[in-house]
């Protein structure tokens, strides 16, 4: 029997909400908790900005935001593993002080931590002087930077240890986290992924809209093939480049990071006109740009947890090309919703991107399979229902 009473949840999140994965799973999540449940939350983030009328919203101020294999929006930031261990000490500190700050403004039942890091440590301290129970969330990249780096890991297992629950959003990203912090966990670990607000997401969209964002973004082609992300290294979009020549089609990259300037050079030396290299795209444009598309890609070269680009892209009901890492196969089934390719495999992407764009039956196909997908598994209310069970379980 769960417990009717709503209790007043903190969510505490050690990044601005604009530039990852992460940060819109908190915003959607939130909201569809607040209006579908009747929840009291807020927000607290290094974020200055108010994040929506709906959600209250505390900013904390840190030294510096780390990063953990970087972010838009954080480019001259030091990576975890480049943090002394006297900063290390200092953004500790600083969690500790602004959670207290806030808990004692918010008085909150439960805090949602958003990542194993220092905020999950702050959390565990709040927890044993004021009793406040907490959830954490792995979104996946927290489990990479502790496996990279062996500082961050008893601090987080004890944090562990004293949370109520643990999501996180991936099959993928449960494997790693219960052989890295012990498999007595699984107990109170739950999988949780992101999804997508389907009311954003259409069947079709308006013509002169899309012509208009076409023209904004100098989009020419009527075979369009879509990127769009954190431009790193690790989400392998240099390999989309490099199949650029073999695409009978205009390849956009939709997105910002470090890595931009490194494909914008690439583009140059390979003398490639068929590629439209946008830079980052408001949330709103970017999703009308969803439905200009034809094929999207996502060719991630490391073990990405689960991105959302590739949960919006299906919602639009495009086919996607991606790679079979991490937690991407929890929602693409290769010749189903999608295709999967060879990481690092430049011929193998424009094998199958060729593929769809000749065939626009296969290509109506799986998409419309794709949207499915989503509309079955990954939408908010679906979502937020799973996560409201184990708020009011505990």
């Amino acid at each position: 029997m769960l417990n009717s009473k709503k209790p007043r949840i903190l969510v505490l999140y050690d990044f601005p909400l604009k530039g990852g994965g992460s940060g819109p799973y908190i915003k959607y999540l939130t909201l569809r908790l607040i209006e579908g449940y009747g929840y009291n939350m807020a927000i607290a983030a290094p974020d200055e900005l108010p994040i929506d009328p709906k959600i209250q919203s505390f900013p904390i101020k840190l030294p510096q935001i780390p990063v953990f294999i970087g972010r838009p929006g954080l480019e001259g930031s030091k990576k975890y593993s480049e943090l002394t261990p006297t900063e290390i000490a200092e953004l500790y500190n600083a969690f500790i002080r602004e959670t207290i700050r806030i808990v004692e403004i918010f008085k909150p039942d439960i805090i949602h931590v958003h990542h194993l890091m220092l905020n999950a440590w702050a959390a565990r301290f709040i927890r044993s002087i004021y009793g406040t129970k907490i959830i954490l969330t792995s979104h996946g990249s927290c489990i990479h930077a502790i496996s990279k780096d062996r500082r961050y890991f008893r601090m987080t297992r004890d944090a562990l240890r004293a949370a109520n629950a643990i999501t996180v959003v991936s099959g993928d990203t449960r494997a790693k986290f219960l052989k890295m912090f012990g498999s007595e966990l699984s107990i109170k670990t739950r999988t949780i992924p992101g999804g997508v607000r389907m009311s954003l997401f259409p069947q079709s969209k308006n013509s002169k809209i899309l012509k208009a964002i076409a023209e904004k973004y100098n989009i020419k082609h009527s075979n369009v093939v879509l990127f769009t992300g954190r431009l790193i290294s690790e989400k392998g979009v240099a390999y989309l480049v490099k199949a650029a020549r073999d695409i009978k089609g205009e390849i956009v990259i939709a997105g910002d990071g470090p890595q931009k300037n490194v494909l914008a050079n690439l583009i140059k030396q390979k003398k490639l006109t068929n590629v439209n290299l946008l830079g980052y795209v408001d949330p709103a444009e970017l999703r009308d740009i969803y439905y200009l598309a034809s094929v999207f890609v996502s060719p991630s070269v490391w073990d990405d947890p689960m991105p959302l680009t590739i949960i919006e892209a299906m919602a639009a009901g495009l086919p996607v090309v991606v790679t079979r890492k991490g937690g991407i196969p929890l929602a693409v089934k290769d010749k189903y919703n999608g295709f999967f390719v060879t990481p690092r495999n430049s011929q193998d992407i424009a094998e199958k991107v060729n593929r769809l764009l000749a065939d626009r039956s296969l290509r109506k196909k799986i998409g419309e399979r794709a949207r499915a997908t989503v509309q079955e598994k990954f939408t908010w209310t679906k979502i937020a229902e799973r996560m409201h069970k184990i708020y009011a379980t505990i």
